[in-house]
């Protein structure tokens, strides 16, 4: 298995700040290669005082008329240069990205296209993008017209960090503003190889930073600074609730991409080879590290015992491994303090009564020795109410559980604090439109799912988050909307009479 030089490939460690490569004054960051437990890199992070100059720069930058006044046909001559050099990087960024999290080889290079990819449409928006010239109500012509909003924030989740990035980046500079960047610690090298890509396209200088740093120093930071206008974060429930407490004291926008919690269901008409094969991607693919997995399973009563027996059997031959090795199809969790949490679930599922039926333990063998590898497990006997039900584990652990009828599998999905997604598996497309539009998600995928296109709004309700992302209105997210009038008349306005003439 051919693995890379570490030092000779992985990016070094130091801060992209302000358009200048730096050591970090914050606290001491480790990337570890979670198939084996090597250490990739370790360094400092961004401190406050790092931030703050950041912040500065990018301030300065965003307000350059050199920047500010460029038309959006310009910008997007930006945005199509970074997507052509995530093109040609590739191969690199899929390995980095691969020792970074433990993701698959395959799974990484389809995030590196996605990426380019988003760079590519935003570009793509800006050349066809339209402001309004509005019905006319009086005297005046009425446009609204669309601003940059100036420096935003984006924090993104260690589980797909490359094309995360790019979901708020490219929109974020395609609306003319600045960006500063903070990736996750447990997966920050990705997102500084993405910084030499974005400088090497010629982003002015200050407009762009990186800067991997803990939550409670340069998180915090970002959130409460009065010169950020905006966030976009993606992450756990929790700790989005406490950004939007504080992004609400200063009465900033921001979006919210949070967890998940979703219904997967399968009715007795559906084609069980093609539904068995799209629960197995939607829970099992990314080791389950993925907000949208499909965690919660329901399966018509009249094939329950028959689906879940094939299911159980499918999820047996799933190959456990490394994440270079092309057969792999379950690779590592992103760290064994995940792989903790992972498996405490589990041990909380079956303390509360439900049966295993696969998996629910750490594969043995040479092979995973030092990795933080766990095996696909399925556990059933456990109400809809059961704490496995409710909270998310963000690993490769499937609830499954019973219904009777269209009414009670609508019930059960929606009894449930997330609202992110769904997959429905039937022939019945009147049936799956119906129960679609009933269930409280903000993607609904009938007969496949986890497809995605950066054309199409993404989103969550409830704990899952608020505001929508990508799609033509993903980059007005990014921009103030301001209404402008211009008299046509020439006259002064009535009110002010004889007074204006002496």
């Amino acid at each position: 298995m051919k693995d890379m030089d570490v030092n000779a490939e992985l990016p070094e460690g130091k801060l992209f700040l302000a358009g200048e490569w730096r050591d970090g004054r914050g606290a001491e960051i480790t990337s570890i290669f979670p198939a084996d437990g090597r250490v990739n890199r370790v360094f400092r992070g961004a401190s406050a005082a790092d931030g703050e100059e950041a912040i500065a720069k990018a301030k300065a930058a965003q307000a350059d008329p050199a920047w500010r006044a460029l038309k959006p046909h310009e910008r997007a001559r930006l945005l199509y240069r970074i997507a052509d050099g995530i093109e040609a990087n590739a191969e690199r960024i899929s390995r980095i990205q691969s020792r970074d999290t433990g993701k698959t080889l395959a799974e990484t290079g389809a995030l590196a296209a996605s990426a380019a990819g988003t760079f590519r449409y935003f570009g793509a928006v800006l050349e066809t993008m339209d402001e309004e010239l509005t019905t006319r109500r009086g005297p005046a012509m009425t446009l609204s017209v669309y601003e940059p909003m100036g420096v935003v924030a984006a924090i993104t989740p260690w589980n797909s960090p490359i094309a995360s990035d790019a979901q708020k980046v490219a929109p974020a500079l395609a609306a003319g503003n600045a960006v500063i960047l903070k990736p996750a610690s447990w997966s920050p090298l990705t997102a500084l190889e993405l910084a030499r890509i974005v400088d090497a396209a010629g982003c002015p200088k200050g407009l762009f930073s990186v800067l991997p740093g803990s939550g409670r120093e340069i998180g915090n930071l970002l959130v409460e600074h009065p010169d950020i206008a905006r966030v976009s974060f993606t992450g756990g429930t929790e700790t989005g609730r406490a950004l939007a407490v504080k992004a609400a004291q200063k009465l900033m926008p921001v979006s919210l991409e949070l967890g998940g919690k979703s219904p997967t269901i399968v009715f007795a008409d559906a084609d069980m080879d093609t539904a068995i094969a799209g629960v197995l991607y939607g829970i099992f693919s990314s080791t389950g590290q993925s907000c949208i997995a499909g965690s919660r399973l329901f399966v018509e009563r009249s094939i329950f015992d028959s689906f879940v027996s094939r299911l159980v059997a499918a999820t047996e031959r799933l190959v456990v491994g490394h994440p270079f090795d092309p057969a792999t199809q379950v690779a590592p969790l992103i760290h064994m303090d995940h792989r903790d949490e992972v498996a405490a679930h589990v041990a909380q599922a079956l303390a509360d009564g439900a049966e295993l039926l696969t998996g629910g333990r750490a594969p043995e063998g040479p092979e995973y020795d030092g990795g933080s590898y766990y095996l696909p497990t399925i556990l059933s006997s456990l109400p809809n109410t059961a704490r496995l039900c409710r909270e998310e584990v963000f690993g490769p652990v499937l609830a499954v559980l019973p219904f009777d009828d269209e009414a009670d599998v609508i019930a059960q999905s929606n009894d449930n604090d997330y609202g992110l997604a769904c997959g429905i598996w039937t022939r019945d497309f009147p049936r799956a439109w119906r129960v679609g539009q009933a269930i409280q998600a903000g993607t609904v995928w009938h007969n496949t799912y986890k497809q995605f296109s950066v054309s199409t709004p993404f989103g969550g309700d409830g704990a899952s988050g608020i505001g929508r992302e990508k799609g033509r209105q993903g980059l007005r997210a990014y921009m103030r909307q301001k209404g402008f009038y211009t008299d046509l008349t020439g006259a002064p306005i009535p009110w002010a009479g004889a007074a204006v003439t002496p």
